[in-house]
């Protein structure tokens, strides 16, 4: 996407610069570029350590790159190579999405004093996804495990499992997803909710609920329905999974037009 066209879609648009308010955003895409990194405690930046009583030893931190290994495991789409805080801008005026902004860029900040994960809702071209992995990729320079999931390939993948002629099992599949330090689940209720899937989605989330790990959700499922034959995520996911994503999360919805409507209106 050119510079050009990227400055004129909702969620890629740099915001004229306002005066400081209180839901104005905590980061402007700055300070990553500007902000001198650290000096290693080991070596303070020479890349020699000295070992007390063996010599001098090439430092650890030559040798380990904790990020770049978590972000291989992290299973993020290509789709979203690009995704960072410092590139998602809200559109001009969206208060929901600056919002969601500011709480994002907190969690990463405060993490890992922190008591919930974050529930993404909206339709569809908000930005939830962009702003979940932002925060995973955010997370993962500061050397934390971390693991994306779209929930119907998830559900798939468990599905697959199941095949006698697979070399995968289910445990196989949920282990990582029980573990991870920080886990999105993107698209959560986008499955026909059968049977099987809610007991599947209770059971994972369950788990991840009574081990107090870090979750964070995207939906586009609301609370209310804005029209009489709306789906809720209540009866997408059902009351007892709304009730515990209440404790788990903290709901934060996002409004406006799908920017790739826009995006595709710009291109020839």
């Amino acid at each position: 996407m050119s510079s050009e066209k990227a400055k004129n879609h909702p969620l890629f648009a740099v915001p004229e610069k306002e005066p400081a308010r209180d839901d104005a955003p905590l980061f402007d895409g700055t300070a990553q570029a500007t902000e001198e990194p650290s000096a290693c405690p080991r070596c303070y930046g020479s890349g020699m350590e000295v070992v007390p009583g063996k010599g001098a030893r090439r430092c650890l931190c030559k040798d380990l790159n904790p990020g770049a290994k978590f972000l291989e495991r992290a299973r993020i789409p290509r789709r979203y190579d690009a995704c960072a805080l410092n590139n998602y801008y809200p559109a001009q005026g969206n208060g929901s999405q600056l919002r969601a902004f500011n709480f994002a860029f907190r969690l990463v900040q405060k993490y890992p004093i922190v008591d919930r994960g974050l529930l993404f809702m909206g339709t569809v071209g908000v930005g939830k996804t962009h702003l979940s992995v932002a925060i995973l990729r955010g997370l993962l320079e500061k050397g934390v495990p971390c693991l994306f999931y779209e929930f119907g390939s998830l559900l798939k993948e468990i599905q697959d499992s199941y095949n006698p002629i697979s070399k995968t099992s289910e445990l196989g599949v949920l282990a990582p997803v029980y573990q991870a330090e920080v886990l999105v689940l993107d698209e959560l209720g986008a499955s026909k909710p059968t049977d099987w899937v809610r007991e599947t989605m209770m059971n994972i989330i369950g788990m991840r609920y009574n081990e107090k790990k870090l979750t964070i959700f995207t939906t586009n499922y609301l609370d209310a329905r804005r029209a009489p034959t709306d789906e809720t995520l209540e009866d997408r996911v059902g009351v007892r999974l709304r009730s515990r994503l209440y404790e788990m999360c903290k709901t934060v919805q996002l409004d406006g037009e799908d920017y790739r409507r826009r995006l595709d209106a710009q291109q020839i």
